[in-house]
């Protein structure tokens, strides 16, 4: 481990630097001003096509390269004319202008970020590094996640488990089956995700195109600002704004990781419950302990780890959320130091699927203690007992299963098959009831 990463203050950047260093390229300080250039220059190239100005092809060739091979040199460089300025996007926009000269076209650069304010560039560049995060990293994570419970799912499709409602035998279940119940619910919440737009501002100081209307008043800027954000940027661009982008289909986003990270949870706590109750046993690895003093432990770690990290996230989720929609007026600046901490929850979601995904790896399961469960657990068949009853119109029969089995210490086989051998029925009703076990009364579900 790198000294940095010891004397880091989160551990995001420090202790668990190596799960989260594949996110800096869309949520670091140097990600921003990549995103920032992207953005203006992208802007540049535009207003050249609209035919405002001539722009020569070795020129917007070296500008291209500008974006292509930009490098934590150039962000530095723009980071020492900020520290100048005192303001990050005029920073860029110097920046731009040097490289204007330097690719002689000196006479053309008031044209970079002609009629823009800051926060043109900030809700374009923002929303675009995020919808990149959201299609190359986190997306394909959850789908994968996703892919691989049901590959689990599949697996033990024909593995009847005793189910457990308010903690107590219930029903029987199939393990593959209650798997499922993560599948269909990740799978229902990542298609509501992906229904959401990115959305972005471009519209001038107060989102009216005051400059660029009052510079050239023939020309359409609706119509531009729509073409640019949404045919070159890939982004949905917002009508009606002040200086900021309304920020709800952000919101929307966080939200619904929140939700999926509730799954995850869910899911956790579950498989937490099935290794304490050994229905799995964890693969070890040489070298590693599970307790500093008790030899024998194998923790769930992964699940537990997976479990705090999506709660840290959620925490952050709910802020980001419930604060970004707000702003005073036109715009104040409470949007600016938080829009910076979009990366954070996505870092401890990505710690924690991966961990999920390591807690998976490892699950073997011990079908001897899933059948004991069941095999001590016979009481549960008097529901399918006393609905066939119900069937037959026999008496009061869900009163009769009542007093035979509420409560009571122990229900086995003997009393069940006692009980049914007892009843005023037809022989071959009883051969019926005897046939059903707890590990045969497991329902139907959707083939999968």
């Amino acid at each position: 481990m790198e000294l940095s990463n010891l004397t880091a203050i989160s551990p995001i950047d420090g202790r668990y630097r190596k799960k989260t260093s594949h996110l800096d390229e869309y949520f670091s300080e140097y990600a921003l001003i990549k995103y920032r250039v992207l953005v203006e220059i992208e802007y540049f190239f535009f207003l050249a096509d609209q035919k405002f100005f001539k722009l020569p092809a070795k020129a917007r060739a070296q500008l291209s390269k500008v974006i292509d091979e930009f490098s934590i040199e150039d962000a530095l460089k723009i980071k020492k004319l900020e520290s100048v300025t005192n303001h990050d996007v005029k920073a860029v926009e110097y920046f731009l202008k040097e490289k204007a000269d330097e690719a002689g076209i000196g006479n053309l650069k008031e044209w970079i970020h002609f009629g823009l304010t800051s926060q043109d560039i900030n809700n374009t560049a923002i929303p675009l590094s995020w919808k990149h995060a959201m299609e190359h990293e986190y997306l394909p994570a959850v789908i994968n996640l996703e892919n691989n419970l049901y590959q689990l799912a599949a697996q033990w499709k024909d593995v009847p488990m005793l189910a457990r409602t308010h903690g107590q035998a219930a029903s029987p279940t199939r393990l593959g089956k209650e798997i499922m119940v993560f599948v269909e619910r990740l799978n229902n919440q990542i298609e509501l995700f992906s229904s959401i737009p990115y959305a972005a501002k471009f519209g001038g100081a107060t989102g009216n195109f005051n400059a660029h209307q009052v510079a050239f008043p023939k020309r359409n800027w609706v119509a531009l600002g729509n073409q640019f954000v949404e045919d070159t940027l890939g982004l949905q661009r917002m009508q009606f704004t002040t200086q900021i982008e309304h920020y709800d289909s952000l919101a929307a986003h966080f939200d619904a990781i929140k939700r999926i990270n509730n799954i995850l949870i869910d899911l956790c706590r579950d498989l937490w419950t099935y290794i304490s109750m050994d229905y799995f046993k964890q693969q070890t690895k040489k070298g590693e302990v599970g307790s500093s003093a008790m030899p024998h432990k194998v923790n769930p770690i992964d699940f537990e780890n997976a479990e705090g990290n999506l709660g840290i996230a959620n925490g952050l989720l709910e802020h980001l959320s419930g604060k970004l929609p707000i702003s005073r007026l036109q715009r104040d600046l409470t949007d600016s130091t938080v829009l910076r901490n979009m990366g954070v929850p996505l870092a401890h979601v990505s710690i924690s699927i991966q961990s999920l995904q390591n807690g998976l790896s490892k699950l073997i399961l011990n079908e001897a203690a899933i059948k004991a469960d069941l095999d001590n657990n016979w009481a549960v068949v008097a529901e399918a007992i006393q609905t066939i009853l119900r069937r037959e119109n026999y008496p009061n029969p869900y009163e009769a299963l009542k007093d035979l089995t509420r409560g009571k210490a122990k229900i086995d086989k003997a009393a069940i098959h006692g009980f049914i051998h007892s009843l005023k029925i037809s022989a071959a009703l009883k051969k019926e009831l005897k046939a059903i076990s707890p590990a045969n009364y497991t329902g139907v579900n959707p083939e999968f």
